[in-house]
């Protein structure tokens, strides 16, 4: 456990000195230039994202149950995925309907699928590491919204072609993960197959 709580400390940290520290931030990046300062960032984060899977799949080894969840939540946390692969698509393809209401697609995608796999899972690990991304995504949307009040961020009206491809897309990529990739990656299957 011990592996997986200090990659979360560094993962997560790495991405949140705009919600905790944005003046040191912005001084470091004075310092350092842009450049080195994402070059530092980086490197935390992937040392705090190995941290993450080593220690996530030690703990899964000896998993310590805290709940048992009931069978209809697997069938939320699946849709509430596809709707989290819709979020993060909406982060890339330029003037989509979403990322000109929502303003943070991506933060708002991981709020929600941290949201899933706690409704999903009930071992230690997974409240660690799904609770830790789910505080964090709150945190930083609230942050990452108040930024935008501040600074009067106005992201480009939409486009529908934009909109449509958003969708499939991220439909298309939830798919795909749900189907073939997270039980090759994680090892489990979310459609219990």
């Amino acid at each position: 456990m011990t592996l997986l709580i200090a990659g979360l400390i560094l993962f997560l940290g790495a991405h949140s000195t705009r919600v905790f520290a944005d003046h040191w931030r912005t001084n470091m990046i004075d310092r350092l230039g842009e450049l080195k300062w994402k070059g530092v960032v980086t490197t935390l984060s992937i040392a705090g994202f190995i941290l993450l899977i080593v220690g996530y799949d030690q703990a899964r080894l000896s998993p310590v149950m805290l709940w048992q969840p009931p069978l209809w939540t697997r069938h939320v946390a699946l849709l509430l995925n596809l709707f989290a692969f819709v979020l993060l698509a909406a982060a890339y393809v330029p003037r989509n309907i979403i990322k000109s209401k929502i303003g943070h697609p991506m933060i708002a995608g991981v709020k929600i699928w941290a949201l899933a796999h706690l409704l999903a899972n009930g071992n230690l690990a997974d409240v660690i590491l799904f609770g830790g991304f789910l505080m964090w995504a709150v945190l930083n949307f609230r942050a990452s919204r108040r930024r935008d009040r501040v600074n009067s961020t106005v992201y480009p009206s939409a486009a529908m072609a934009n909109s449509l491809l958003t969708l499939v897309v991220g439909l298309g990529a939830g798919v795909v993960f749900m189907l073939w990739l997270h039980l090759r990656w994680v090892g489990v299957s979310p459609l219990g197959m």
